[in-house]
């Protein structure tokens, strides 16, 4: 019903076109439909295969010659009463390689329609606009459906099934919540097609397709290249070091509750990790994701950007707007310096990813859904001062190569995860070697030790972790001058993860 007002509330408006990116044709058209009733509005519908004609009418004959966007647009251009007139997959016929002539007729129909109060309505599956459309179409957003939509969808998506065959449909109230839960973000039409697929398999649903649903939307999500599920069961016991940022961590893991709320507290809403490569910042945002059982998205801003004006911006919304309905979530943004380069230095793109990164920045001050934003960088230099500004982030940690007392812990994690027993082996004494060494750094020490153990067909001891430390040149060596200059920085900025 949300879509619909909002729907309702623009068409109150009148505006003279307004575009509409969704592959949920029929969801779309649902809630176009409803809101022209509300209205009282005439819809005339046009798509390649049917022509024109009034969609009130189930069986309305299509106006005669109106197969083409361009003979349905000259159709349009001859009625009088203002209406409201729904082009279905348009982009291709405005393209460069489509009917150019027919641009120009829709432009100024549209032009026509500003000053007689009708209304296009252009539904597209790739929000392909052309310049011409996009400069003078207001962008409509299709919000997934919540949660009474998705209860009420799954009830007639079951309904529908067992009136052509019987279905077990037993569903305990947590266990349809957690059906719900996993639904989230979803368009209606995806969410359908989950729950004929779960219900399919075995012609029930029952608690145990929650995990089956999650599946699938997770391999549906990774199709758009936006959002990736990524696997979390790293535990923050598994990190050694960062004795602050785990204690910060571990103050927040129960304010998202109900309780916290009515203690007078908001849920946190994201941090920034700033530090050497390979020193742990992503192996702590998917702790993070353990330690507060929350699922683990990251956000792939490469995949966001488009040639097409306006198309970038409007993924990042999109991608955002879905975060918000699959929440309460951990949003992963890796490398954030590069994901908005040109953001922080003169444009080479147009400025695009100026205009993206203030949308999520925008979307930083004003969300209020369960989503935690975590942000890792390794370039400070790279990364635009306005990302800084307090009350961006809860806090900005600056994680340095690990301390003696961390090292300690590094090894030992590693050899255990190697099927190693740490007490026969010299720790104090490979920790102290291993100086200046990333935790990454220490890592590929260990698994070189153990390739030449393997190769000289002994156990691995203590020497050969040796022999691999001396024989490798750290970041804190090959980069000096770099990781001085990023300590520097750190000092007095930023709270010390250690």
């Amino acid at each position: 019903m949300r879509n619909v007002t909002r729907l309702v509330a623009l068409l109150q408006s009148r505006p003279p076109c307004v575009t509409i990116t969704s592959a949920d044709e029929p969801d779309v058209l649902r809630i176009v439909h409803d809101a022209a009733t509300e209205l009282r509005m005439d819809v005339w519908e046009w798509s390649v295969a049917r022509g024109l004609r009034q969609a009130e009418f189930v069986d309305a004959p299509a106006v005669p010659d109106t197969n083409t966007l361009h003979d349905a647009l000259i159709a349009v251009s001859r009625q009088t009463q203002p209406t409201l007139v729904v082009l279905l997959d348009p982009c291709p016929h405005l393209d460069d390689r489509g009917d150019q002539p027919a641009l120009r007729i829709l432009r100024e129909q549209i032009f026509r329609f500003d000053q007689t109060g009708g209304t296009f309505i252009l539904i597209d599956p790739t929000g392909k606009w052309p310049a011409g459309i996009e400069q003078i179409g207001h962008p409509f957003d299709i919000e997934p459906p919540d949660d009474a939509k998705l209860k009420s969808l799954i009830k007639q998506t079951a309904q529908q099934f067992h009136q052509q065959r019987p279905i077990r449909a037993g569903l305990a109230p947590h266990e349809l919540e957690l059906i719900i839960r996993n639904l989230r973000g979803l368009s209606a039409w995806d969410a359908r097609q989950i729950i004929r697929q779960a219900i399919a398999d075995d012609m029930q649903l029952s608690g145990a397709d929650a995990n089956s649903i999650l599946a699938a939307k997770r391999k549906r999500l990774q199709s758009q290249g936006m959002l990736e599920f990524i696997e979390a069961p790293v535990s923050l016991d598994e990190i050694g070091g960062l004795r602050r940022l785990k204690a910060w961590l571990a103050a927040r893991q129960n304010a998202f509750r109900a309780e916290a709320a009515k203690f007078g507290l908001i849920p946190p809403r994201g941090m920034l990790m700033l530090g050497v490569q390979g020193a742990g910042k992503s192996l702590s945002a998917k702790a993070v994701a353990t330690a507060w059982q929350r699922p683990l998205l990251r956000l792939d801003v490469g995949a966001l950007y488009d040639r097409y004006v306006g198309e970038s911006e409007r993924r990042l919304r999109d991608t955002l707007r879905q975060a918000e309905m699959m929440a309460p979530i951990i949003l992963w943004i890796d490398e954030i310096e590069k994901a908005f380069a040109s953001a922080a230095s003169h444009s080479v793109d147009g400025g695009l990813s100026k205009r993206m990164f203030g949308t999520l920045l925008t979307w930083m001050q004003e969300h209020r859904s369960a989503v935690f934003l975590i942000a890792t960088a390794n370039d400070i230099a790279a990364l635009p001062p306005e990302l800084m500004r307090k009350g961006r982030f809860d806090e900005i940690f600056f994680v340095d190569l690990p301390t003696l007392e961390a090292r300690h812990q590094i090894v030992q994690i590693h050899l255990k995860r190697r099927g190693r027993n740490p007490k026969k082996f010299e720790i104090a004494e490979i920790a102290e070697a291993c100086d200046g060494f990333s935790g990454a750094e220490i890592e590929q020490a260990i698994l070189s030790a153990l390739h030449e153990a393997f190769s000289q067909q002994q156990e691995l001891t203590t020497e050969h972790v040796m022999t691999a430390i001396r024989g490798t040149k750290p970041l804190s060596v090959t980069m000096a001058e770099s990781v001085a200059s990023l300590r520097a920085w750190a000092s007095g900025r930023c709270e010390m993860a250690d």
